[in-house]
């Protein structure tokens, strides 16, 4: 494994940042909140410019890079849900103007002739009420269906460019060819790494502009980022957000040569996001001061998606808890 960026993916990483500066700039987020500006011309751009087919392992660290950059700009459209975990429950069902969402449980299925019913209801589906299609996970395999089929509600959320949405299935019937036996688990790890480098992004996005504040901002004459104690709490998130970012490539890379220790890198990419975002929260709301409760203040947007990401498919200890017994299970 190369654990640097070669000069290919390097070039790509400006790229997508020059893109989403200029496509996906703080006012189009403000303008999403305050007046409900349709983020679709932003989603529909992200498909011209092929970002949509980055749907093959070999390409998984060329999607984490756009992932996080996508995560610094507070992305409003369902790439996360279509790309990191509808594509990878759904292989054969790949459409790179469509987007989708996934469901891992809350639905049951039962056979009917050649098709299956599906019942249940599944709740915090990322983008469901605004997916095309969605993957649903049961056990006895993954289902494609139009999210018509669904009764689906957005649910309130203090991300107000998130979408999460209650998801019901009530006796819906879905042919046989629309059946995917796929591995459940090997596409959460696509997942939660894609969930971890959103983080990451929002997190190096909060760390930007407390930086550009503590430079600006001036008490007793000098800027309060002269400060020692100011310092150590921007050095402190940036190391936490260093560590995090390292590990979430380091999934990345496990995840494109289906290396064993994905499903463990995984966790620890998601916890590590976790723990980063409780550094970056806390510190940068502290050096933004007041200023930095104010609606006006586009800190929100980045401090709001690093919060909802820890949340999404298990904390940090949760995450924890799960690698400290694959652990066991291998040392003991």
């Amino acid at each position: 494994m190369l654990f640097e960026f070669d000069s290919d993916q390097r070039l790509w990483q400006k790229t997508v940042r020059e893109v989403t500066a200029k496509e996906c700039a703080p006012t189009l987020i403000r303008s999403i909140v305050d007046t409900g500006a349709d983020p679709s011309p932003l989603w529909r751009t992200y498909i011209d410019l092929g970002w949509t087919e980055l749907t093959d392992p070999d390409t998984t660290v060329e999607l984490a890079i756009v992932l996080e950059e996508l995560g610094r700009a507070t992305d409003p459209t369902p790439y996360l849900a279509t790309m990191t975990q509808f594509a990878p429950l759904a292989p054969g069902f790949d459409d790179a103007g469509r987007s989708g969402a996934a469901i891992y449980d809350g639905v049951s299925v039962r056979r009917d002739g050649d098709g299956w019913i599906l019942d249940g209801t599944a709740s915090n589906v990322l983008d469901g009420d605004r997916a095309d299609r969605l993957a649903v996970a049961t056990g006895a395999g993954v289902f494609v269906v139009p999210a018509e089929q669904a009764v689906v509600t957005r649910s309130p959320v203090f991300d107000p460019v998130l979408h999460l949405a209650e998801v019901s299935f009530h006796g819906v019937r879905v042919d046989g060819d629309r059946r995917v036996d796929v591995d459940v688990e090997p596409a959460r790890h696509v997942a939660l790494t894609g969930l971890a480098l959103t983080v990451v992004g929002a997190c190096q996005r909060i760390l930007d502009m407390v930086l550009e504040h503590v430079r600006e901002r001036r008490q007793f004459g000098v800027p309060i980022g002269s400060f020692q104690a100011v310092k150590h709490k921007a050095v402190d998130m940036h190391v936490a957000i260093e560590r995090a970012r390292a590990l979430a490539y380091y999934a990345a890379l496990t995840i494109a040569e289906n290396d064993p220790r994905r499903r463990v890198a995984a966790s620890m990419a998601k916890a590590a996001a976790g723990e980063c975002q409780s550094v970056v929260f806390r510190n940068g709301i502290q050096l933004f001061g007041a200023m930095g409760f104010t609606w006006e203040n586009d800190l929100q947007f980045a401090l709001k998606r690093a919060k909802a990401g820890e949340h999404l498919l298990g904390g940090a200890a949760e995450h924890r808890a799960l690698i400290a017994e694959e652990y066991r299970a291998t040392h003991l």
